[in-house]
């Protein structure tokens, strides 16, 4: 450029070619040209990342219950958190799919009716609760169930043999009697059990405000319905159920998973139990750092893959 003095965006000018073209030639400047071949890119997970990620998902097929249902995205940050690798979870799709290990995933079509409630902020502002039919020995045994709204924490729960609004009331009552000082909203829909007369004044003796779905519209309480499709799937169907204590047990080993291992979709990919009692914003943050430096990291190999060749 002294000897010809024109000055660099001349020069590309002159020479018919892209800044960015020009830049990517100063940067490979002293490696070997690799005619039609893939060049080394920075943000290439690394050799060892990739084996980590597959001993990891290798491992964690052979030994949860629940893999076939929890995809890669699952696998991605149960592996970020478990301090094994630290990368996307597009990059491990990639690195599962190129060895076979994903699982299919149907389509799901989501509903445009209805917009729900306005959202809580904290955990124990709303209480969702249902009782969903649960297929036992040719009759049915009744799931009764309290979700917290805002961390999707499954409060309490019982298997019971009837459905009454008695048994409803045991199980909100015991729900309570976890967390004395909370007054949550009361959120069901518009069964027999919800719209009683002795429901009403159990309502009004723990002093609870009840708050019913609109009618003939249950996706109004969608949480808890949407957590009885994820129990369906991932635990009943799955699930041989010998007598009623067995029955029990199972279903109890589930919602222990899904509250404390199992990363939520609509978490940020955090579990149940880290927004009920974590720090969200703290979790979120030493999730993205790991990514980060492992970012760093990987820029550093390539860079020395890249000198010594």
């Amino acid at each position: 450029m002294r000897k010809s003095h024109l000055t660099l965006s001349q020069i590309i000018i002159l020479l018919g070619i892209q800044r960015s073209k020009y830049y990517s030639w100063v940067k490979r400047t002293g490696m070997p040209n690799k005619h039609n071949g893939n060049q080394p890119k920075q943000n290439w997970l690394t050799p060892y990342e990739v084996q980590a990620i597959l001993d990891f998902a290798r491992s964690y097929i052979g030994s949860h219950q629940y893999y076939l249902q929890d995809g890669y995205r699952r696998i991605a940050y149960n592996g970020i958190d478990a301090n094994k690798f630290a990368c996307s979870p597009t990059s491990v799709y990639r690195v599962l799919s190129k060895a076979g290990l994903l699982t299919k995933w149907k389509q799901q079509v989501n509903s445009r009716k209805g917009k729900g409630f306005i959202q809580p902020q904290q955990p124990h502002q709303e209480w969702h609760t249902d009782i969903k039919y649960v297929n036992y020995q040719g009759s049915f045994l009744f799931f009764i169930g309290v979700m917290d709204g805002y961390s999707r924490y499954i409060v309490h729960h019982e298997l019971r043999i009837f459905m009454t609004e008695y048994d409803v009331e045991i199980v909100i009552q015991k729900a309570l009697e976890k967390y004395p000082d909370k007054k949550p909203k009361l959120i069901s829909d518009n069964g027999g059990q919800y719209i009683s007369k002795d429901f009403e004044s159990y309502m009004k003796e723990v002093e609870l405000q009840h708050v019913k779905t609109s009618p003939s519209y249950p996706q109004a309480n969608g949480k808890i319905e949407r957590f009885h499709k994820s129990l369906s799937e991932e635990c009943l169907r799955t699930t041989s159920m010998i007598n009623l204590e067995d029955a029990r047990e199972q279903i109890a080993k589930y919602v222990d998973h899904y509250n404390n291992r199992r990363p939520h979709s609509s978490l940020f990919y955090l579990k149940p139990v880290d927004f009920l009692t974590g720090d969200v914003d703290k979790l979120l943050k030493e999730r993205q750092e790991k990514i980060d430096k492992a970012s760093i990291e990987r820029k550093k190999y390539w860079e020395n893959q890249n000198s010594v060749a």
